[in-house]
């Protein structure tokens, strides 16, 4: 298996820009003006060389880049059961950006090519917003000829009709899910021979890499059906999704006992509605078809699980064939009612005790089999600055953190005072809520409730751009640990 070569690439981005150019008119300052004041440094002038503190792209071509490119790919027919949804990542940005300053209009440079997969645009006159670029090279898939499994023996064939096609596959490659561009004014810009004054160039670069010979650009199939185990099962918008997702929605009624502890204010406790989305599991589920971890999960009882007849076996520690929720019954940790349970898988054990508890009779077993806990589920609420190293250290062995509810509007707190550092996974100095929403998990608008796991310790956290946060990135941290964060769904 091999890439496309450079020399290719670069031959078929020419043809496509050669359609664009003939179709622009001629230059507007007025118009333009609109796009390239975005792109001025603090003393009006041109940021040709830009400081690395600058961002190589505004906030709104960011965003509706990204949202075009995750819409497209949704789009895309024959179906796609494998499309990833893509994310910002800043250190493509750095490298598009680094490109983009040479306005050279070619792919490179030539000792990244084979990391990554790249898509240029150029233009003047009139404006036209980014995406503009982004639509163009969609539209070349009025000329792909998708290649359906049977037509790959063991290679898919690449049909293009046109004079290229790869900008449209390597935007819509289903494993492609990081994204990062930069814009760059270019003086004097050399574009087939002619100059250009002011060109504004567009640079993005996407890994992992796609535009692999012989295959082809996703699977075709139900959307969402041929996901990465990574993803969880998750889908958004027929996309692959690492985020949010829709759950069976609850609401109930919550006294915040401890408000004031946590927002040091001098009022009494309040009452308001939470609503949560649950992962809910039925009376007669077993741990043996739930629990894939040392840490297993969270679960939501339904009521009346005394009624039911799945088995319960053991006595604080049970088999994990054991019924979860009449397991969380018979040590107390819930009642008939149902509810909320933490479950930790355990070692193996020699045997398990039968007896009778909160109206349920557990069975014995003097087998070795593996074992697991049940345990209360507490809830925490915390402003927007609470951090897991303040709440919830990182332990051995691994432990259940409480569940955490956010408030709204953390999207607006200061990045020095509730810092995000990473990208999946986080540096405890983090702040939980704006991780959350980093993450996908959380709405900005709504907050609610998030789970978390501490880790070990990781050498490298890496920045990216995701849900209006762009978080830090962090190389060999002295102390401190890590953590995930969940969506409670």
């Amino acid at each position: 298996m091999g890439h496309l070569t450079s020399a290719l690439l670069r031959g078929l981005s020419l043809l496509l820009v050669t359609r664009s150019v003939f179709a622009m008119v001629l230059f507007n300052a007025t118009d333009l003006g609109i796009l390239l004041e975005k792109y001025l440094d603090d003393d009006g002038d041109w940021m040709v060389e830009r400081q690395r503190s600058k961002r190589a792209i505004a906030a709104s071509d960011m965003q509706a880049i990204l949202n075009l490119h995750n819409k497209l790919r949704g789009q895309v027919y024959p179906p796609a059961s494998n499309m990833e949804y893509m994310v910002w990542d800043t250190e493509l940005e750095r490298s598009a950006q680094e490109w983009a300053e040479t306005c050279l209009w070619e792919h490179g440079p030539a000792g990244l090519l084979p990391q990554i997969g790249q898509n240029l645009g150029v233009h003047w006159g009139r404006y036209g917003p980014p995406t503009s670029h982004v639509q163009a090279w969609y539209d070349e898939v009025k000329d792909y000829s998708f290649p359906y499994p049977q037509e790959c023996n063991p290679h898919c064939p690449f049909r293009c009709s046109g004079p290229v096609c790869t900008h449209y596959t390597q935007l819509v490659w289903a494993t492609s899910s990081r994204i990062g561009c930069a814009i760059n004014v270019c003086y004097n810009m050399n574009v087939w021979g002619q100059i250009w004054a002011k060109a504004v160039y567009l640079v993005c670069n996407y890994s992992p890499k796609g535009n692999w010979w012989g295959y082809a650009p996703y699977k075709h199939g139900t959307p969402c059906s041929a996901c990465p185990p990574s993803y969880g099962g998750m889908c958004r918008e027929n996309l692959c999704y690492k985020g949010l997702t829709a759950g069976t929605e609850l609401c109930i009624s919550a006294v915040l006992l401890n408000y004031t502890a946590y927002l040091n204010i001098n009022e009494p406790p309040v009452f308001f509605l939470l609503c949560y989305a649950a992962q809910i599991v039925t009376c007669d589920t077993k741990l043996r078809d739930q629990c894939k971890g040392t840490t297993c999960n969270r679960y939501e009882c339904p009521a009346g699980c005394l009624d039911s007849m799945a088995k319960v076996v053991g006595t604080v520690y049970y088999d994990m064939q054991s019924s979860i929720c009449r397991a969380g019954i018979h040590y107390g940790v819930i009642d008939n009612d149902g509810g909320w349970m933490d479950v930790t898988r355990q070692s193996r054990k020699d045997f398990f005790i039968k007896s009778y508890k909160n109206g349920l009779q557990s069975l014995g077993k003097y087998q070795s089999a593996n074992a697991f806990t049940v345990s209360k589920v507490t809830v925490k609420v915390i402003t927007c600055k609470t951090t897991v190293s303040a709440l919830c250290p990182y332990q051995k062995p691994a432990r259940h953190c409480p569940r955490i509810y956010c408030p709204r509007n953390c999207l607006q707190q200061k990045p020095h005072h509730s810092r995000v550092i990473g990208t999946k996974i986080y540096s405890d100095k983090s702040s939980i809520c704006r991780s959350a929403i980093h993450a996908g998990v959380l709405r900005n608008e709504s907050g609610g409730y998030v789970d978390v796991m501490p880790t070990d310790n990781r050498k490298l956290y890496i920045s990216s751009y995701q849900n209006d946060i762009v978080s830090e990135s962090l190389q060999n941290p002295t102390g401190g640990k890590a953590f995930r964060v969940f969506a409670v769904i």
